[in-house]
């Protein structure tokens, strides 16, 4: 125990991983003891700890989150010895990987207890290759050639060149992560719209990770060696939110909090905050509101590192089970009265449905993928002045206008929510009070980006939500809108896929006769009474 704290009272060199004699030291202690040593130098070349591990292995504890930017290294280099010849290992690797150790280094201990060679690792900031790190050739370690000061600083600088500084971008930077069976082609399109839904929630895209598998690992979603690539490729673009385009379980949630010091959020999770960013009316905040504790009940776990020494459970009952099991009985309580909040705002949405029923009033409806112009085309019928921004989910609360046709009708447009690919359920039955206004509508008028290149998937997304919510009976009409952007090649390809799609320019309102003339048609006849 004396020889080990000794070690605290060294002053290591700052260029090189050790001096000859702390090399001996370190070796002739770990062959005496029979265990791995390792010591954490800090850049002013003193030990901030000194670990004792088994033979094959150092554990290393949780560390303090200091110099935690996002760009930078930890300001921390691992130095730790080896029995024979081996190198440094795959988990020494991964401890330089997710502790963002400047480098790591293991010094080889022969049978006689006499240091041999040191090897040194560091990562790599970003390359071409996307390479995670660089593995150098063991030396004498008598004969160290590695300056590690002037490394630590280049790559400092590196790091810290490829990322903006915080003027130029507002909102956290995020990597976006795909992990799934499908294609490369498809996740990279599907990663192409999560980069929209972060934008829209304020935060910066900074790259884009994509692996395909066969299956999903259970416990982090991807294996350990992948993890690694993402935690170099988030460092390497300064991203201090990880971003899967996948619903994690709380599990894999929880793992991967534990494995990286940055925050991991799945798809559901952002599109619910982008929910809560724009709810503005007393129903949509408390629809969002539902839908969050819904998402969060099920996380509510003492397992992450706020919690990791008050688990409950037999022998480890106490104050963390306590406020764990306040935090739910609340959230579940908060539910309850949520549902009943929304039935009172249901039937009141029922009795004004009553209302305008009896007036004979026909009921248009504006559908359609989130961003394909629903608010515009509703803006330009009808002078109104509706929220429409190039966002996704610009419209959460439904509006309605009324507005006289030619032939003297007069009819009712609501516009709503916008519908997504895969829409979170609890996202879904939260807003039920708002779709219900499509249950009584005389026409669905589907709008579609025409101009999008995934519009045919778009509109079949929305048709399929459609048919899970058994809207199947109202007449439908199709307006591809943005018609002007598209060349002649592409209009004919799509007037062959949307036979009878209208085409227009939401705000151009000379474009839209064609269009009023199809709702016109397919309204119930008679004296503006319902069929």
């Amino acid at each position: 125990m004396k020889r080990l704290n000794r070690l605290y009272q060294r002053r290591y060199p700052l260029r090189e991983v050790v001096s000859v004699e702390q090399a001996r030291e370190l070796a002739g202690l770990s062959h005496d003891i029979g265990r791995q040593v390792a010591v954490l130098v800090n850049r002013q070349g003193r030990a901030d700890m000194v670990l004792v591990g088994d033979p094959e292995a150092i554990f290393i504890p949780e560390l303090p989150r200091s110099r935690q930017g996002a760009g930078r290294l930890r300001g921390l280099r691992l130095v730790h010895t080896h029995f024979g010849s081996e190198k440094l290992s795959q988990e020494d690797l991964m401890d330089m990987v997710f502790l963002r150790f400047d480098s790591v280094a293991a010094l080889s201990v022969d049978a006689e207890g006499w240091p041999d060679r040191i090897q040194v690792a560091h990562l790599l900031p970003p390359n071409p290759s996307h390479r995670t790190h660089e593995l150098l050739s063991p030396e004498r370690y008598d004969h160290q050639t590695v300056d590690l000061h002037a490394l630590t600083e280049a790559l400092e600088e590196e790091f810290s060149r490829s990322q903006p500084g915080p003027e130029l971008e507002h909102g956290d930077r995020a990597l976006l992560v795909s992990v799934s069976t499908a294609s490369r082609q498809i996740q990279e399109r599907s990663l192409d719209e999560l980069s929209a839904l972060a934008r829209t929630a304020g935060l910066v895209p900074a790259d884009m990770l994509v692996q395909r598998v066969r299956k999903a690992d259970p416990r982090t979603i991807m294996g350990k060696g992948k993890l690694a690539e993402l935690e170099v490729r988030a460092l390497q673009c300064g991203a201090r939110l990880i971003l899967f385009d996948q619903d994690l379980s709380p599990a894999q949630m929880r793992n991967l909090a534990e494995l990286t010091e940055r925050r991991v959020i799945d798809r559901t999770q952002l599109i619910l905050d982008i929910f809560a960013q724009r709810a503005t009316s007393k129903a949509g905040k408390l629809q969002v509101e539902m839908a969050q504790l819904k998402y969060m009940l099920p996380r509510l776990t003492g397992a992450g590192k706020a919690m990791s020494r008050l688990m409950g459970g037999i022998g480890g009952r106490g104050p963390g089970e306590t406020k764990l099991e306040v935090d739910r009985r609340r959230a579940r309580d908060r539910l309850t009265r949520l549902k009943k909040e929304l039935e009172a705002v249901r039937r009141h949405r029922a009795q004004t449905r009553e209302r305008r029923s009896k007036s004979g009033v026909p009921v248009i409806s504006l559908v359609g993928y989130t961003n394909a112009g629903k608010s515009t085309l509703l803006n330009t019928l009808t002078n109104a002045d509706v929220l429409a921004e190039d966002k996704l989910f610009a419209t959460l609360d439904p509006t309605t206008r009324r507005i006289r046709f030619p032939r003297d009708r007069e009819v009712i447009l609501t516009d709503t929510v916008g519908f997504i690919r895969r829409l979170p359920p609890d996202l879904r039955e939260a807003f039920r009070a708002t779709l219900e206004e499509l249950e009584f509508a005389d026409v669905l008028l589907l709008v579609a980006d025409a101009a999008h290149p995934e519009v045919e998937e778009h509109v079949h997304a929305v048709e399929n939500i459609l048919e899970e919510m058994d809207l199947q009976k109202p007449e439908r009409i199709v307006a591809l809108n943005k018609w002007d952007k598209l060349d002649a090649d592409d209009r004919e390809r799509l007037g062959n896929i949307f036979p009878t799609g209208v085409p227009i320019t939401a705000r151009e309102r000379s474009s839209l006769g064609p269009l009023v003339e199809r709702i016109l048609g397919a309204l119930p006849h008679g004296d503006n009474s319902r069929t």
